[in-house]
């Protein structure tokens, strides 16, 4: 009696390769390897100032790793900016479903606006484990190559629910309107970089201090809510 190995060779078929688990194993923790040290490269030196060489060095991982695992420098770019970037979509629509879910389905501006900003602000913080990844997404945003923008340009399928919600929640705001104060808003939250705190300092001579994240998401709170008074 003939065993399945034999009947699929005489069929002129070669039998399937099983990958051993553990060389499977270790291609996901060299991976996992590699995106992190790319991340953590990127966001404390910039994209352009990090190189391929650069981010298997720090790794201990071969050279050709980058180009097994992501093909190029651009696309594990990318890769980490689609990751983190979705990752920060999550918390955010988080938020919102369970402030709507606290008002019946119409939240007010205010906590509808917390859960725009308060997620990358608070990824922002000191010790906070998400902050290199939000160090990273800013970077990415300025930096980044064509895929990066074209998914900054296109993907807003994650800010639909925000505009919905403010909708209901400003039901005489025209739809335009609502569309151009969200967007001054996001302004708003991508500004909100150290170079750009130290710039307010210097403006102020001084009389600006530096925040704490729940002070410096009060005053963003207070003034983004009051750009959707009508």
């Amino acid at each position: 009696m003939r065993d399945e190995t034999g009947a699929v060779q005489e069929a002129g078929l070669a039998p399937p390769v099983i990958e051993p688990l553990e060389t499977a194993d270790r291609d996901a923790a060299t991976k996992a390897l590699v995106l992190a040290t790319a991340e953590r490269l990127f966001a404390e030196r910039g994209l352009r100032c990090v190189s391929v060489r650069d981010i298997t060095a720090e790794a201990g991982v071969n050279l050709a790793s980058v180009n097994y695992h992501f093909g190029s420098k651009d696309s594990l770019v990318f890769e980490i900016f689609r990751r983190r970037a979705a990752e920060l979509s999550r918390d955010r629509a988080r938020m919102l479903h369970e402030a709507l879910d606290r008002h019946g389905g119409r939240a007010p501006v205010r906590e509808i606006l917390a859960a725009l900003i308060s997620p990358p602000l608070h990824w922002s913080r000191p010790g906070h484990p998400r902050r290199i990844a939000m160090q990273f997404i800013i970077r990415a945003r300025g930096e980044g190559g064509e895929a990066v923008r074209e998914a900054v340009g296109k993907d807003v399928s994650h800010l639909r629910p925000f505009i919905e919600a403010l909708a209901a929640a400003c039901p005489d705001l025209p739809r335009e309107e609502i569309y151009w104060r969200l967007h001054f808003t996001l302004g708003m939250v991508h500004n909100n970089r150290a170079a750009e705190f130290e710039r307010l300092h210097v403006l102020s001579e001084g009389l600006t201090r530096d925040s704490d994240a729940e002070e410096l998401l009060t005053r963003m709170l207070n003034f983004a809510e009051a750009g959707f008074r009508t």
